[in-house]
């Protein structure tokens, strides 16, 4: 039973860290869990968990179809994202939990179109800005809705957090017009270290064991982020037009994310396998609040394949997702337009073909 518990555990720990696939900002600190095991025993502690997660994003959508050309012509949009999220756990007894984590991120954009325009033939065209720091800040209670003591074959815990908004929302480059000009402006929404918003998030995680062998597990999560826009312009150092004021797009919106998962494991002695099937992204339309403001919705479909070793005194992980659907979907801003023009308006995003994630897990 012992080593079934570090099965879900690692589950639970391969879905630390979604951050944002590209153009659309899901941010670290979403999915965010304990990672702890369901223990039979009623003894307090602390845990330790450290996950990365890195990926590169260039494949641009609208809806669910690739924009190809973007490649081809060389104007696609390119980020580089490195977050590493460090979780304290601090355990009660078997049923109660706290979790804090907190996520620090290295962030690298390039593009043609913020800098010199898409048409540019000037070599120096492509510009690259950077945002790297502390992001939003997250602390959670967990509880395990059924005493582990007795119901030892599956369980089902539910959290609730509070999501601080720690990370700069801000932060400033170059954005450069030609060769000698550039101006000074925020760096694009998908690359920024927070949304600027005080959240709060719900979760659930459940697993069931058929056998010592083989068992199931769900993930669910949701960020209420009641905030609807940050005032942080998008214009780029620049002015913001008619069009976009018109529309609500010349400052970042505070967008709500959610995040689905659910799969199978098979394990032998220490070593365990699992794959699922991963949903995460960013609605048009917030739960709660407005909606106005600039943001990129949509969402990522993933199978997440997971391999995970129990050592002595810690955990590892490593865990691949690889994208088989991407939906850049039409945001409130295009819904506005479109009813407006009468013809279908929707922006697009750049999306990563798979994203990289490893982790460890220490009882201290």
């Amino acid at each position: 039973m012992k080593k079934l518990l570090f099965v879900f555990a690692i589950c639970l720990l391969a879905k630390l860290d979604t951050i944002a696939q590209g153009c659309v900002a899901i941010r670290s600190n979403g999915a965010s869990c304990t990672g702890e095991e369901a223990s039979s025993t009623n003894a307090s502690g602390w845990q330790l968990n450290t996950n990365y997660r890195y990926f590169h994003s260039y494949k641009h959508f609208v809806g669910k179809v690739e924009q190809k050309e973007r490649e081809e012509k060389g104007t696609d949009v390119r980020n580089w994202q490195h977050a590493l999220t460090i979780s304290v756990v601090r355990k009660f007894n078997n049923r109660w939990s706290m979790t804090l984590d907190v996520p620090v991120l290295v962030n690298t954009r390039s593009s043609m179109y913020e800098h010199y325009g898409n048409t540019s033939t000037n070599p120096n065209a492509r510009r690259k800005t950077y945002a790297n720091g502390l992001g939003d800040v997250r602390v959670a209670g967990n509880y395990w809705l059924f005493d582990p003591s007795k119901y030892k074959k599956g369980n089902v815990q539910v959290g609730l957090g509070i999501k601080l908004a720690t990370g700069n929302y801000n932060v400033q480059d170059l954005f450069w017009k030609n060769d000698s000009t550039y101006a000074i402006g925020p760096v694009d929404q998908s690359i920024q270290l927070g949304d600027g918003g005080t959240g709060f998030t719900t979760e659930m995680n459940a697993y069931f064991n058929f056998t010592p062998r083989i068992g199931v597990y769900g993930n669910a999560y949701y960020l209420f982020n009641p905030r609807e826009q940050n005032g942080v312009s998008t214009t780029r150092g620049g002015t913001a037009s008619a069009t976009t004021l018109k529309y609500f797009t010349a400052t970042m919106s505070v967008p709500d994310q959610f995040m689905f998962r659910a799969g199978a494991h098979y394990n032998i002695n220490k070593l365990m396998a699992s794959a699922g099937l991963r949903v995460e992204g960013i609605p048009a339309k917030d739960a709660i609040g407005g909606s106005k403001g600039f943001r990129r919705p949509g969402y990522v479909v993933s199978i997440e394949p997971v391999v995970a070793y129990h050592f002595s005194k810690f955990n590892a992980f490593v865990s691949v997702p690889v994208a088989v659907e991407r939906n850049r979907t039409q945001s409130y801003s295009d819904l506005l337009r479109s009813a407006d023009t009468g013809t279908k308006v929707q922006g697009d995003a750049a999306f990563s073909n798979y994203s990289i994630n490893w982790g460890l897990s220490f009882k201290l």
